[in-house]
């Protein structure tokens, strides 16, 4: 067992846990922020998407204890308050999402882009966001609600 303080979602949290504890487990078990979801388990689908210090990981393959003295961010930290943070809402408005499993990896990838690049081309889009699958939609609403995003940001 260790200590591990870290920045959740903007908020200082300090908790003891196994050196063996994934960081998908910390989040949702632990935390009960269940917006990280685990899909594959091998880092592959990018469901479990957070930032570590805005760079996105896969929590399903990151050890909690790597997340100490860091900042992680998940779905449940973009909005601000009330307000759901831009690409939350082009999601919304564009179809971007089916069942939803995807969805926060999808969102926490792009903001990822977004971020470091505010205008994407749509091909730069697509190729950012090739870790990140969907079974149920041919990402064309994916990519357009990205796009959106982009051009409202």
């Amino acid at each position: 067992m260790r200590t591990i303080k870290l920045t959740l979602n903007g908020t200082s949290v300090s908790r003891e846990i196994e050196d063996n504890r994934l960081l998908v487990e910390f989040l949702r078990e632990d935390m009960k922020l269940t917006g990280t979801k685990e899909s594959c388990g091998v880092g592959v689908c990018g469901a479990c998407t957070v930032l570590l210090d805005g760079t996105p990981i896969s929590a399903c393959l990151a050890l909690a204890v790597h997340a100490d003295g860091r900042a992680v961010t998940t779905i449940e930290g973009i909005a601000d308050g009330d307000r759901l943070h831009p690409l939350q809402e082009s999601f919304l408005r564009h179809g971007g999402f089916q069942c939803g499993i995807c969805t926060p990896g999808q969102i926490l990838a792009a903001k990822a882009l977004l971020d470091a690049n505010p205008h994407p081309t749509r091909a730069e889009i697509q190729h950012w966001m090739m870790g990140n699958l969907c079974r149920c939609t041919g990402y064309y609403k994916i990519i357009e609600s990205i796009a959106a995003a982009a051009g409202a940001e």
